[in-house]
């Protein structure tokens, strides 16, 4: 049910609408996860079991423990002082979500990536659409299925003079 159902009642057009805004805060809490590293508030975001993901190069699952994983061994290298290898900022954008009913719902959504690479010395840039499923469970909205696929991607090396400053805890 869409939330400009004319035909809906009012208040399963405010459900539908507060369906949505919930949606919207679950995909940024999984965004912010991922720039502040925190591996358990990412894995948070998805279903318990059962998660259908597919990131292209960084792997299929059929759970999202794997991803976690991955994101935790990536996200939190360190070099000899202690600063993280990995720097990321994730701006998802333009979110376009359908209430299935009461229980799940799908959702496309574009993201604007950034990423430093501090061992390689390089600075990627690119623009990823995500399709995702979300389903309620525990009473929680979660992410049950989650397809990124890269429209573009631009990797420069960062120049020798550049200074980057980390506050990620």
């Amino acid at each position: 049910m869409s939330s400009s159902d004319v035909s809906a009642s009012v208040e399963e057009r405010l459900a539908a609408l507060e369906a949505v805004a919930a949606i919207e805060r679950l995909k940024h809490r999984y965004w912010r996860a991922c720039d502040r590293k925190d591996v358990a508030g990412f894995r948070a975001c998805f279903v318990a079991s059962g998660a259908d993901i597919d990131f292209e190069r960084m792997g299929r699952y059929d759970d999202a423990d794997g991803l976690a994983d991955v994101f935790a061994r990536v996200a939190l290298r360190r070099d000899e002082a202690g600063r993280h290898l990995v720097l990321d900022m994730h701006h998802g954008l333009h979110p376009d979500i359908t209430i299935v009913d009461r229980t799940s719902a799908t959702g496309r959504w574009t993201l604007r990536f950034r990423q430093l690479d501090l061992r390689a010395r390089t600075e990627k840039v690119a623009a990823v659409e995500y399709d995702d499923a979300y389903v309620v469970e525990d009473g929680e909205w979660r992410i049950s299925r989650c397809v990124a696929r890269t429209l573009w991607l631009i990797t420069r090396p960062l120049p020798e003079d550049v200074r980057i400053e980390e506050a990620v805890a």
